[in-house]
């Protein structure tokens, strides 16, 4: 069994393509420094991240794949599944040899891997518009709190730049603490170093909110309340729409 072992990122694992064609093998496990290694193996090989490698690769599958591929494999990346960085290093090995472009080819089960992670973190990403709240705080600044499923904030705090220009807000990943800031002008990658209760519950204080945030949270309770039937109430759907995981963060759910 052929062991690498990586730190986990695009680049890394862009190295690690360009290390084994360098070697002459095919690893049978890519995982990170910090997981347990398998109780046999027969050569394990530590890939140190090198940008001009990676670049390397990178240039020859920009050439052998379309950009819609190339999208889709920095997409799935994101992933939580343990063994997806193998399937990556598989496809992209496959595809910088080939003399066609492997996407279509449907057979492959690396190629329906990446395809389908894609669809998970783009699905997520999605969800993220749809379940982000905003709170307003008493500077004006308009504060939320999310926890996806993946690192998906990058693509989405695009949209919410543009949708509210002439806003300031802070929209932070609880999990991955880190979050982005937007001041009217750019929005900058921050990390709150705080450990107040606001980043425990998600939900800004008394004295931390405008003063008239209870009362409009307090008006969105009641439209959404009104606008539902409870005849047709049909929680399982409810569920499946709007994970579960989003609800703590939801003022509706509160």
């Amino acid at each position: 069994m052929i062991v690498y072992r990586f730190d986990g990122t695009f680049d890394g694992m862009l190295t690690a393509v360009f290390d084994s064609f360098v070697r002459k093998e095919c690893p049978d496990v890519l995982c990170l420094f910090s997981d347990a290694l398998p109780l046999f193996y027969d050569v394990l090989h530590d890939v140190v991240t090198d940008e001009s490698k990676s670049g390397r690769v990178w240039r020859k599958l920009c050439r052998m794949v379309s950009r819609g591929a190339q999208s889709a494999l920095t997409r799935a990346f994101l992933t939580d599944r343990a063994d997806f960085p193998l399937s990556a290093m598989r496809f992209v090995s496959r595809a910088v040899v080939s003399g066609e472009s492997i996407e279509g080819d449907f057979s492959d089960q690396n190629v329906l891997v990446v395809l389908k992670e894609c669809r998970r973190v783009t699905g997520e990403a999605h969800r993220l518009l749809q379940f982000v709240r905003f709170q307003k705080a008493v500077d004006g600044t308009y504060f939320s709190m999310i926890e996806p499923l993946f690192d998906v904030l990058p693509f989405a705090v695009t949209h919410f730049v543009d949708r509210f220009a002439d806003q300031h807000f802070i929209i932070y990943d609880r999990a991955r603490n880190y979050g982005y800031h937007y001041d009217g002008t750019d929005a900058r990658r921050i990390v709150l170093e705080s450990s107040g209760e606001h980043l425990r519950t998600g939900r800004l204080t008394e004295d931390m909110s405008d003063p008239q945030e209870r009362l409009y949270q307090g008006l969105w309770k009641t439209y959404f309340n009104a606008t539902a039937i409870m005849e047709r109430a049909n929680p399982k759907k409810q569920r499946q729409d709007m994970p579960v995981r989003y609800w703590k963060y939801l003022t509706e759910m509160q």
